[in-house]
């Protein structure tokens, strides 16, 4: 079915419920669409104060996620029970009349997406409000091209991280201003990109940026790299965002750190166009025989840490320090993906 017949469906379904006499104050008339899931189909209904609701099937034993009560959308978990059946839904209830229709174009994009989710309807439930509340977050300026390339290089280490484990986002800190951009219970990664054509000298912020975790390591990944069209080679920005979403498995969270990064799912049109290929990729371990500056380092000279709002450039055009193996990255990888956020 397309959006079409499902928002007809939807509408005509709710139109006879509420012709029906109204039920007693906790009851609710009920009406299974022809949407169907393995935990059964979909329905829609409305409540004694004719509020209209989407009831979603889940299994007895899921939870619900809390958080979203009122004063217009309402999602609880609901147990229903018949002659015949019993069910659990996830049931989603718009409380006021004023924002109907609005309310049916949300029910219209649940529905779509459990048809192409059929096996975790909850989850398609899930994906389309976070989707929904991204588009009312607060707007800010538009990401220029430094942050872009930034975001990519992040997103990129967020990508293979996710690969192997769709709980990896639970360690990107960046967004939220930590000091490593990747952090682990151990290990660490900060992220470096740069969209120059000569040299490797990536940009420090402070003296605690390229200090490892207590008892941990940590490690540096520098991007060169290279605007392309959409049309030739690279990976489009978008595309980038889009399959960390499809690999982590709380899209919510992962669309709040994005916000947090300065990207909207609103905005997404305005990056239609931005493409990168990766030129050059060199991963680094932080170790005493890497070039930086510390408040550590500093301490163990003796020499008093009393400055702020230190940045700084290190040089990494030369051989030296040496970059890492492909293997030592995989397996460096594989470790800090198993390590607890």
């Amino acid at each position: 079915m397309n959006e079409d017949e499902l928002r007809s469906l939807v509408e005509r379904r709710w139109a006879a419920l509420e012709t029906e006499p109204a039920t007693g104050e906790r009851r609710l008339r009920v009406a299974e669409l022809s949407v169907t899931t393995s935990s059964g189909p979909l329905a829609v209904a409305v409540d004694h104060d004719g509020h209209r609701h989407l009831l979603v099937p889940i299994h007895s034993h899921i939870k619900v996620r809390t958080g979203l009560d009122g004063p217009v959308l309402r999602l609880r978990k609901r147990p229903l029970e018949d002659a015949d059946t019993y069910q659990t839904y996830a049931d989603l209830g718009c409380l006021q009349d004023d924002f109907s229709d609005l309310f049916t174009e949300l029910c219209v994009d649940v529905l779509v997406k459990a048809l192409e989710s059929p096996d975790n309807p909850v989850k398609a439930l899930y994906r389309v409000l976070d989707r929904w509340k991204s588009l009312f977050r607060t707007q800010g300026p538009p990401l220029g091209p430094e942050e872009l390339a930034g975001l990519f290089g992040e997103l990129t280490v967020l990508n293979r991280l996710l690969g192997k484990d769709s709980s990896a986002h639970r360690i990107w800190h960046g967004p939220q201003g930590h000091r490593h951009d990747f952090s682990a219970a151990i290990n660490a990664v900060e992220v470096k990109a740069s969209t120059g054509s000569e040299g490797r000298r990536p940009r420090i912020h402070g003296l605690d940026q390229l200090e490892a975790p207590a008892g941990g390591n940590l490690y540096l990944v520098w991007f060169r790299l290279r605007r392309t069209t959409t049309s030739g080679i690279g990976t489009r920005f978008v595309e980038s965002v889009d399959e960390a979403l499809r690999l982590s498995d709380d899209e919510g969270a992962l669309l709040d750190l994005l916000a947090r990064a300065g990207y909207r799912l609103a905005d997404a049109d305005l990056y239609e166009d931005v493409c990168f290929a990766i030129a050059e990729e060199r991963w680094y371990r932080v170790d005493a025989d890497f070039p930086g500056l510390t408040g550590e380092a500093l301490t163990a000279a003796g020499v008093p840490v009393s400055v702020m709002d230190v940045e700084y450039t290190i040089d990494l055009s030369g051989e030296n320090p040496m970059p890492m193996e492909p293997e030592q990255v995989s397996q460096m990888i594989e470790k800090l993906v198993q390590e607890p956020a």
